[in-house]
């Protein structure tokens, strides 16, 4: 097939609407496939347009190996589903139950499933679109690799072409862009072919390539499967159309212009992600927490008998906006990690290097915070936002250093203004991506040695408060009085406004302050549940209620803290804890422990019968 012209005019109307058109629906089909051949002629093409993407001379680096025999397909598909269950059985219970595969390689979506995976309504990476198992004939958890016709795997050879190749430096490896622009432009053609197209992620690896026989230096670029569907008018959707897939982020938040960080399109004003969720945080909703009360008043069991958890489903179906409200699963715990310069001031016995030490600690599983996640079924996260060393990157560290922790506040602000926002803007995505990666409840953490010291500087600011009444005790009566003290002198140099959080936080805050300020932020505009830990946290809560006082309304408070300060932020933000256990530790350990609550009573709103269906006589 000889390789098309090129162009320099736009397309004629009708013909950029089509090219456009494609691009919107190159999305991943992976069920619904019949099972009729794709013919040669039209598999031809598909494999042109891929084989066509620019790439000079030798260095093409692509090769596609088709597949449509049965037996082959099959041993691809067994290799997907080990592998999947693989993957399935690392992930905490509730993130299985919300749209992913089980333990046992079986893929569980909105119709199929333990209670709560409806609910939840979320995509787990590796299991199947809610959308595409409501085509016709498809079958909930259906293995696009047995079902498709044909198999196409595009491998990448990096040596192709040789050391000194045109286009050869990096990085990134070029050779790994350009397979993934033919298989880009696989993918379109197939689409405006009429094909489905799914990616099975799971069916790479060693094992695959010793089944096509791939040579050594020869890796696995992409495993697509393609077939005719079904039924080609019910699909694809667009992906913010199919309930439970995860949200595109704004184009203006990846749009940076001239340099990393400034965001927005070229020629518009500046993107403001805290201006964007100030627009985007209403109230909680009324009809749906007066439906939520009603119901709770007509549930077989008598008035208030559960407490603290009476108001938890009431509070949640106004900030979903439904009744009743979701399960708050899948849930993960945000753990935000920072030095501070006050440490500077003696206020602590622990050393400054515990924090970087503690962050390692987490992420290899040995922190309190590790137990008790597996325990509640949670991820965690653990986000460097100004820890003051160089942390390794492994799975699990998100990196978003705003600095290499802050400075002393007794001396000067602890940060500039500038960082307060680049901070709060760290907590805004953090929280944005773990939602559209399918978490339903947000969980705060946080890991700085000091940090208590800054939080009862922000608690005196926003509350009121002395500070010989919201300083933490820590381990004697001299550290004690120099915390104080050292309060003391920070808000004489500072005179700090409180109706100016973002400077409240560079006056005092650490990074993690106000990063979890925008966390809290985050989850109020996507409308989902916050469980705050302890006095961090909630002095981290004063300033996102400060910034947006609606903002409050997704914050659950998951414990009582053992230092004074909390009090005095449940106090002033109207928030009654679930538990009282005397907790100081921090890292979002009191949150944990508060989730099974959380999701048990918005289970007993769910789930619980009325007086009437259940026999029961109600009370006069």
């Amino acid at each position: 097939m000889a390789s098309p012209g090129t162009r320099a005019g736009p397309y004629a109307a009708d013909q950029l609407a089509a090219v456009y058109r494609l691009i919107g629906e190159r999305q991943d089909l992976r069920a619904g496939f019949r099972p009729d051949p794709v013919p040669g002629v039209v598999l031809a093409r598909v494999l042109a347009a891929a084989h066509h993407v620019p790439a000079p001379g030798a260095t093409q680096p692509w090769d596609f190996v088709v597949i449509t025999g049965r037996e082959r397909r099959e041993r691809i598909a067994g290799l997907a589903r080990r592998r999947r269950a693989e993957y399935a059985a690392r992930r905490p219970a509730a993130h299985r139950a919300a749209g992913g595969p089980t333990a046992d390689g079986r893929l569980v979506n909105g119709q199929a499933g333990p209670p709560g995976a409806q609910a939840a309504g979320v995509r787990v990476p590796g299991g199947p679109p809610k959308a595409q198992a409501r085509l016709p004939g498809a079958q909930a958890g259906a293995d696009p690799v047995r079902e498709a016709p044909l198999t196409i795997v595009v491998t990448c050879d990096q040596a192709r072409g040789g050391e000194h190749a045109v286009g050869r430096p990096g990085p990134p490896p070029p050779a790994v862009c350009r397979c993934a622009l033919a298989v880009a432009a696989l993918w379109l053609a197939a689409r405006a072919e009429g094909l489905g197209v799914g990616w099975e992620t799971f069916a790479a690896g060693p094992e695959l390539a010793a089944e096509l026989r791939l040579p050594g230096h020869v890796d696995v670029a992409a495993c697509l499967c393609l077939g005719y569907l079904r039924d080609p008018g019910t699909g694809p959707q667009p992906e913010p159309a199919v309930p439970g897939w995860p949200q595109h982020r704004p184009l203006g938040w990846a749009v940076h212009t001239e340099e990393y960080g400034r965001r927005g399109l070229p020629g518009e004003e500046p993107v403001s992600l805290l201006r964007e969720m100030r627009a985007a945080i209403r109230p909680l909703d009324v009809p749906s927490m007066d439906a939520a009360r009603d119901r709770r008043d007509r549930l077989a069991k008598p008035p208030g008998s559960l407490g603290a958890l009476e108001t938890v489903p009431v509070q949640l179906a106004g900030l979903a906006g439904r009744c009743p409200p979701p399960l708050p699963e899948p849930a993960t715990v945000a753990v935000f990690a920072a030095d501070h310069g006050v440490h500077a001031q003696q206020i602590t016995r622990w050393p400054q290097q515990v924090t970087a030490q503690m962050v390692a600690n987490i992420l290899t599983g040995g922190a309190v915070v590790n137990a008790f996640a597996v325990q509640a079924g949670a991820e965690i996260t653990v986000v460097d936002v100004g820890v003051a060393a160089e942390l390794t990157l492994v799975p699990g560290l998100v990196p978003r250093k705003v600095g290499w922790g802050t400075a002393d506040f007794t001396a000067g602000p602890a940060m500039t203004t500038g960082q307060a926002a680049a901070a709060i803007d760290v907590g805004i995505e953090v929280a944005t991506d773990l939602v559209g990666a399918g978490s339903r409840c947000l969980l705060t953490g946080d890991m700085g040695v000091a940090n208590s010291t800054a939080s009862a500087a922000l608690i005196c600011t926003f509350t009121g408060r002395d500070p010989a009444e919201v300083a933490g005790r820590g381990t004697d009566a001299a550290t004690f009085a120099r915390k104080v003290a050292v309060i003391g002198r920070g808000l004489g140099l500072h005179r700090p406004d409180p109706t100016d959080p973002v400077r409240v936080l560079a006056a005092f805050g650490g990074f993690e302050h106000a990063a979890l300020a925008g966390f809290i932020l985050g989850a109020a505009a996507l409308r989902v549940p916050v469980i705050l830990d302890g006095v961090v946290a909630g002095a981290a809560a004063l300033a996102a209620a400060a910034l947006v006082p609606a903002a409050a309304g997704c914050c659950l408070a998951g414990h009582r803290s053992a230092d004074a300060g909390h009090a005095a932020v449940l106090d002033h933000l109207g928030l009654r804890p679930l538990i009282d256990l005397g907790l100081r530790l921090g890292e979002g350990t009191g949150a944990l422990l508060a989730l099974p609550l959380v999701a048990s009573a918005v289970r007993a709103l769910r789930e619980v019968t009325s007086f009437d269906p259940a026999g029961v006589t109600a009370r006069n």
